[in-house]
């Protein structure tokens, strides 16, 4: 039930069984691992990630050895629920709308946690925005940090859409959930009764409530994006908050993980 639940646990992909590809190695495996075992202990906690209808994408070898990659689709219907709350982020000034889709995991004593998949594939948002959620690490730094905001941001947003209020820990799991610190920012602002908090203030709140794993220490696997694309996407507004957390000449998604977690751990 939303107000018992007192985890979120963001990733990017999740392993939920083999007929849902929204996995693509180690990253998916663990996270899928370690909500079975929230299930199994009781753990009062729910899971964002993506919806990535086509996937991954499915390996071929030919004759000569080669690898060929290409889509690999899946019967949404037949794995998870949608739901109705819709929830909503701003990407290059445009609205995107989301909905949720829903999979239970169901512990070894009957205690379930509920993953919720992302999806932006909505007769109401613009093209290009409904295949935000289509592939899992596809496209150039323009989709992957776009799909970042749909999940940082859009994520937390959906979870107050569907009720839930009294999360006490944000598990992001790996630098891809790392937005869901500024989407904290922007809700503590708003609390505050002039709007003014002191930044210093809100950082320290939101290291509070966050927990973050990392899974590699080699380069190519920390998503670093330039100034102007983040601006492009984010806008002036959020750009000018991300130097709160550090962020200036570029955004590091790994590093503002780092700045918004008091709890930190890596993969070995």
């Amino acid at each position: 039930m939303p107000n018992k639940t007192r985890v979120a646990y963001f990733s990017m992909e999740i392993a939920l069984e083999p007929g849902i590809p929204t996995y693509g190695g180690g990253l998916g495996v663990l996270a899928g691992d370690t909500i079975r075992s929230g299930a199994d202990l009781g753990v009062p906690m729910a899971a964002v990630s993506l919806l990535h209808r086509q996937g991954y994408f499915h390996q071929l070898l030919d004759a000569a050895g080669q690898q060929t990659e290409e889509p690999v689709r899946w019967a949404v219907d037949d794995f998870v629920e949608p739901l109705e709350p819709r929830a909503e982020v701003t990407i290059e000034g445009r609205t995107v709308q989301l909905r949720a889709w829903r999979y239970q995991v169901t512990g070894v004593r009957g205690a379930e946690v509920p993953v919720y998949l992302l999806d932006t594939n909505l007769p109401e948002n613009a093209e290009p925005d409904r295949a935000l959620t289509g592939s899992l690490y596809g496209g150039d730094a323009r989709y992957r940090l776009s799909q970042e905001v749909v999940l940082g941001v859009g994520g937390l947003r959906m979870l107050r859409a569907l009720g839930y209020e009294r999360i006490h820990r944000f598990h992001l799991n790996e630098g891809h959930a790392a937005l869901v610190a500024l989407a904290l920012f922007e809700e503590i602002r708003v609390r505050s009764d002039d709007g003014q908090c002191d930044p210093d203030s809100i950082l320290e709140e939101i290291r509070d409530h966050c927990v973050f794993t990392t899974h590699t220490p080699v380069p190519a696997g920390h998503d670093i994006f330039p100034a102007e694309l983040v601006e492009a996407l984010l806008g002036g507004d959020r750009t000018t908050l991300l130097t709160e957390f550090g962020q200036r000449d570029t955004l590091n998604l790994t590093d503002l993980a780092l700045r918004s977690a008091r709890f930190v751990n890596g993969v070995a």
